[in-house]
């Protein structure tokens, strides 16, 4: 490869690991060109790119990128699913874990997921998740009910589904606490009747 291809690439790569929050490295040692080309056809229809790299271009990137994370992962031959904008998180380790399973020679090395690093084992328990649609909605189906009494935490949107679990944890390790100030709480709180009162009160008074 020529260095201004190299120089290409590693530019390239070094904006993806910059814009990429979440990405799978695996080890693709032994699998065919036909087999690779087939992992990347259905990686891409869950909106990940399936990119094949040197080690030597990718470290660069890597610490163009400050992507100390990923250092750690670049033995051997190394492939890297970076999740595009709209892509399926769920879907896109279970298809790199079913290809780790079928051909016995894909390895899966870790990643990062929403920024955060994780382990060969996570993107496997992330594989057994449902798909991102199915796995919202149960979630809010778990949660509709007592949001009830606490709707005014929840008033802010949820921006994706990771805030939407990390409220649920929250809701779950506050239940004592919300029993016990939830007296207090209602005493501080206007009833509807004592609010109209004053309001028709304000009217006449005009």
């Amino acid at each position: 490869m020529k260095k201004e291809d190299k120089e290409r690439v590693v530019a390239e790569l070094t904006e993806r690991l910059r814009t990429s929050e979440t990405l799978i490295v695996a080890d693709y040692r032994g699998l065919t060109m036909p087999q690779i080309d087939e992992l990347r056809s259905k990686l891409l229809e869950q909106g990940a790119r399936f990119s094949v790299v040197k080690n030597t271009l990718t470290r660069r990137a890597a610490e163009a990128a400050g992507a100390d994370t990923l250092l750690a992962l670049l033995e051997g031959p190394t492939a890297i699913a970076f999740l595009e904008s709209g892509g399926d998180p769920v879907a896109v380790a279970k298809a790199l874990a079913d290809a780790a399973r079928t051909t016995r020679v894909l390895t899966i090395r870790g990643g990062l997921l929403e920024g955060r690093p994780i382990e060969a084992a996570a993107v496997e328990e992330l594989a057994k998740l449902p798909p991102a649609d199915i796995l919202r909605s149960q979630v809010l189906g778990a949660i509709t009910a007592p949001l009830t009494a606490i709707v005014g935490l929840f008033t802010a949107p949820l921006q994706d589904l990771y805030g939407l679990l990390d409220a649920r944890i929250e809701q779950l390790g506050g239940e004592g606490e919300a029993e016990t100030a939830e007296p207090e709480a209602k005493a501080e709180v206007p009833r509807a009747e004592e609010t109209t009162e004053e309001a028709q009160t304000t009217e006449e008074e005009q």
